[in-house]
């Protein structure tokens, strides 16, 4: 039987961090819509708030690493192969 922890669709860990930063952040701004929402802030005004934490975890997982001026690939060489 095959380990479902090894092999091609295994996530590295960076990944991992990544995805699970944005999680955080998803359930981290619902907590900001309930606790405003509890304390008599409209709830759309709340759930902007929401939407915006997310956009900006969103965004900085999008252009955070291209940004941050590291680069994965040395000598110019590209991780991509097709498959």
């Amino acid at each position: 039987m095959p380990d479902i922890l090894s092999g091609p669709n295994r996530a590295a860990p960076s990944m991992i961090g990544a995805r699970m930063g944005l999680l955080l952040t998803t359930i981290a701004g619902l907590v900001v819509w309930i606790v405003l929402w509890a304390i008599d802030v409209k709830s759309f005004d709340a759930f902007l708030i929401t939407v915006g934490m997310i956009v900006v975890a969103a965004t900085f997982r999008v252009f955070g690493p291209a940004g941050s001026g590291k680069r994965d690939a040395e000598d110019g060489e590209t991780r991509w192969s097709p498959r």
